[in-house]
């Protein structure tokens, strides 16, 4: 079983680290965002409801479950919206590891918003994740970033640490697959909503295009959502949140490989520098739940 789990957890983070293979040809193409968001969210919504169907649990929740899940959609979509602006500013490599340090903004809302203290330990991954970022900044000697950038995917890092304190704090008596379902659904509302108000077209152009859709919505949503919930019930939240260091990682070996993006030493040092605070960052608040 624990081996399992770590599969399932190592295969969540790797699927999810996938993103910059789908999104960056679409976006060279010059195709709606929008759109292939919400044909991201969509399919997967589609893929997880047929899930349900199958293993034959209700789709039925009440007006506040309701109210809730739209909320988590809409920080799901802001989320993934921001992440992709990022990408017309930063690399793929640095967007995707300035992402990751949401555990770190997670720690920070419970400390401002709900008064959960800071061991030493968390506060000294705060400052080794925020090292990190200044790291990323840094170019040569001088800060030679585009800070709009920079901003644009803190924005998106924000909304999925929101969403994870939402998840957290609601207490709602939903599944995890019944959860997924609702917010990729939602998700895919805002973006249709999106798409309409500003009259795009929702044609898909090629077959070739329609099942990059279908893989992209299977692979790095459906596959890593999935794996994410049972590597969690084989081996808890702790070890597969570890795991998932692995998610930008692979994002910047991608990125090197696949898109010639630069492995600079600044780009090693702001990538262990994060990774290690969000590693740190997550055993603390583990310590907290049980101290030993």
């Amino acid at each position: 079983m624990k081996l399992r789990g770590y599969t399932l957890g190592i295969l969540s983070a790797v699927s999810y680290g996938l993103i910059p293979i789908f999104i960056l040809p679409i976006k060279q193409a010059r195709f709606s965002v929008d759109v292939t968001l919400f044909y991201r969210f969509f399919f997967s919504a589609l893929m997880v409801g047929g899930y349900l169907l199958c293993s034959g649990e209700s789709f039925k929740i009440n007006k506040k479950e309701a109210f809730i899940l739209a909320v988590l959609g809409i920080c799901y979509a802001l989320s993934s919206e921001f992440l992709f602006l990022g990408y017309d500013f930063l690399t793929p490599g640095i967007a995707s590891t300035v992402l990751f340090i949401y555990p770190v903004i997670v720690a920070l809302i419970m400390f401002f918003l709900y008064r959960e203290r800071l061991t030493k330990l968390s506060i000294f991954s705060l400052l080794l994740a925020f090292a990190g970022v200044i790291v990323l900044c840094l170019k040569g000697n001088s800060m030679e970033i585009n800070f709009a950038g920079l901003g644009i995917v803190m924005l998106s890092s924000l909304f999925y640490a929101l969403y994870m304190v939402i998840v957290n704090k609601s207490n709602m008596k939903v599944s995890g697959f019944k959860l997924s379902f609702y917010s990729m659904f939602f998700t895919s509302v805002f973006f249709i909503t999106k798409t309409s108000v500003a009259g795009e077209s929702l044609a898909i152009p090629s077959l070739s295009l329609f099942l990059n859709f279908l893989i992209f919505a299977f692979l790095t949503t459906v596959i890593s959502s999935l794996c994410l919930v049972y590597a969690i019930k084989y081996i808890g939240s702790t070890p597969t949140a570890i795991l998932g260091a692995l998610e930008p990682v692979v994002a910047v070996m991608i990125s090197v490989l696949m898109f010639q993006e630069k492995f600079t030493a600044n780009l090693s040092i702001g990538i262990t520098l994060i990774l290690l605070g969000v590693t740190l960052n997550v055993i603390s608040d583990r310590k907290k739940i049980n101290p030993i």
